[in-house]
């Protein structure tokens, strides 16, 4: 998305916002229609009652997020009638964005817009190249189980499909899996897709789709023909990629995809869970809760620490650290700990 778009989206997202007496913002469900790409009020409405299932499925009250107003329109000749709308809060539209279309480029803006606080626009570009980036790997990742579902079906074993995308991989880079590791410093049991930048997951995937495709329109009964057909789509890619002066094995590695995913949750988490909403329904233990299990994580062990007790509770909300434990990464886990003291100070 180029920047333009997002400085003109940016733009028209904010030219409608509105503002409460306690300076709260909200947007009309009717002005937010149109932005999202909606013409009809009533598949537009549709997309709301999803909306308010998922905010009561988590935890929210639907009441501090939508509230029914009417409002008075022009009809003709100086005519008007009033006409139902409804005052949305930013954590309510975030979760219409959620729930609408996700082929209209701007709802793919608005997932991101209204889950930041910051109106910078090259930081929402920012975010939305991250969750691209994001969902290439999770696509490559389908596209990935459907060539060892295909493998199975045809020929009756899928015990070599690791070394079948290690193939493809020496066929992309030029380099073994392995190798590629070793140049982007990636550990030896972390997947090399996971430090993969957007456009190499796209073209890993664009071959694996081909080999999928030719493997079942062939009907390939044997494991080497279809290893010999993913190396040669992957060659194939590999050249289109240079004859656009794109060599894949000097392109850079990327920050470890599931790092990425925890702190975009965590970043949108703890913005949508802000104090903005339309009834004041104020959490006075809070505080007093957070403090106490906070306390308790800090002073035990990660070994000793039992986080199923707190992940359904009010304690500990913070799911990025939530995340980390179950992960198991101490080196995170001291991070995480050390900027919760920071913000704590």
């Amino acid at each position: 998305m180029e920047s333009e778009i997002i400085n003109s989206l940016t733009y028209n997202f904010e030219s409608v916002s509105n503002q409460t007496e306690d300076s709260i913002h909200f947007w009309f469900a009717r002005d937010l229609q149109q932005l999202l790409g909606y013409t009809k009020w009533d598949n537009f409405k549709n997309v709301i009652l999803k909306a308010k299932i998922a905010c009561e499925l988590s935890n929210q009250n639907i009441l501090d997020h939508f509230t029914d107003v009417g409002k008075m329109v022009q009809i003709g000749s100086g005519a008007t009638k009033e006409i139902d709308d409804i005052m949305l809060t930013r954590y309510a539209c975030y979760l219409i964005a959620q729930n609408g279309d996700s082929k209209k480029q701007s709802i793919a803006f608005a997932q991101t817009y209204f889950a930041i606080q910051t109106r910078k626009a090259e930081l929402i570009e920012q975010r939305i190249l991250e969750l691209e980036r994001i969902q290439a790997r999770r696509k490559l990742s389908e596209t990935e189980k459907e060539l060892s579902k295909v493998i199975f079906e045809q020929t009756g074993k899928d015990e070599n499909f690791a070394f079948i995308r290690s193939k493809g991989d020496k066929a992309l880079f030029n380099h073994t899996t392995q190798e590629m590791k070793d140049k982007w410093g990636i550990t030896k049991i972390k997947p090399l897709a996971d430090y993969m930048p957007t456009i190499l997951l796209k073209a890993k995937d664009f071959a694996t789709e081909i080999t999928i495709y030719n493997a079942k329109e062939k009907q390939m009964k044997i494991e080497i023909e279809i290893s010999n057909e993913h190396i040669t789509n992957n060659k194939a890619v590999r050249e289109t990629l240079l004859s656009r002066d794109i060599i894949p094995e000097n392109i850079l590695p990327q920050e470890d995809i599931k790092k990425v995913e925890r702190k975009l949750n965590s970043e949108m988490n703890k913005t949508l869970k802000s104090k903005d909403k339309l009834s004041i329904s104020k959490d006075k233990d809070f505080a007093e809760n957070f403090d106490k299990g906070y306390e308790e994580f800090k002073n035990k062990e990660l070994k000793d620490f039992d986080i199923s007790e707190y992940l359904d509770s009010k304690e500990i909300k913070d799911e990025y650290l939530a995340q980390v434990l179950k992960d198991g990464d101490k080196d995170e886990l001291s991070e995480a700990l050390a900027n919760i003291e920071k913000s704590k100070s």
